[in-house]
């Protein structure tokens, strides 16, 4: 199995660079709203309840994909890289993948804020994403965590990651997934 790993900013395009490579490669795409927003219903965010909901969805589907016969699976997630908890987190992920003997492809995403802002308001992020429908509140939070928080490594971090850096600012989403691709030498699905 390979395990893709895709992180980055708010609205940089980690799912729907996700989705193109879901497609694509025939692999299955848990975004990390799935979880956070289907947690958000029940509970509200922030909350001890929610984050026990949030954690039991996710590493649940971690434990049960990672053992699974799925030919690959993809995660996205906003990793503050300066923050030993985040990096402990992203730890605890991977190795479920890991240990279960699959193959991990780290991919980071950057593009503009302004270009973010925009991506921000797209009608298939609203669609997947309720807690980004109140647009106001959700720029808040994007250009909040962008001056409190590095989303992006610097040259040379984490180079036994082996991380795939793409500036996806003006690409399209098959773009990037063809240069991921062909980086990590990932076979292409031919459908049936």
């Amino acid at each position: 199995m390979d395990f893709i790993f895709i992180f980055g900013p708010s609205a940089v395009g980690k799912m729907t660079v996700g989705k193109v490579l879901a497609e694509r490669l025939d692999y299955k795409l848990f975004h990390n709203h799935v979880s956070r927003d289907f947690a958000e219903q029940y509970f509200e965010l922030g909350t001890e309840s929610f984050k026990a909901l949030n954690r039991l969805i996710r590493f649940g589907m971690f434990e049960i994909a990672a053992k699974s016969d799925l030919k690959g699976f993809i995660f996205t997630f906003v990793w503050a890289v300066d923050m030993a908890d985040d990096e402990a987190y992203v730890d605890k992920i991977v190795k479920y993948f890991t240990d279960a003997g699959a193959r991990v492809h780290y991919v980071e995403l950057f593009a503009d804020q302004s270009v973010r802002l925009t991506r921000n308001r797209h009608p298939d992020r609203l669609a997947e994403k309720p807690s980004k429908r109140k647009l106001e509140a959700s720029e808040r939070v994007l250009r909040y965590d962008d001056e409190n928080y590095r989303l992006n490594t610097l040259p040379g971090e984490f180079p036994e990651r082996n991380i795939l850096k793409i500036d996806n600012t003006h690409r399209s989403p098959e773009d990037v997934a063809e240069e991921i691709i062909r980086h990590f030498g990932l076979s292409v699905w031919e459908q049936q």
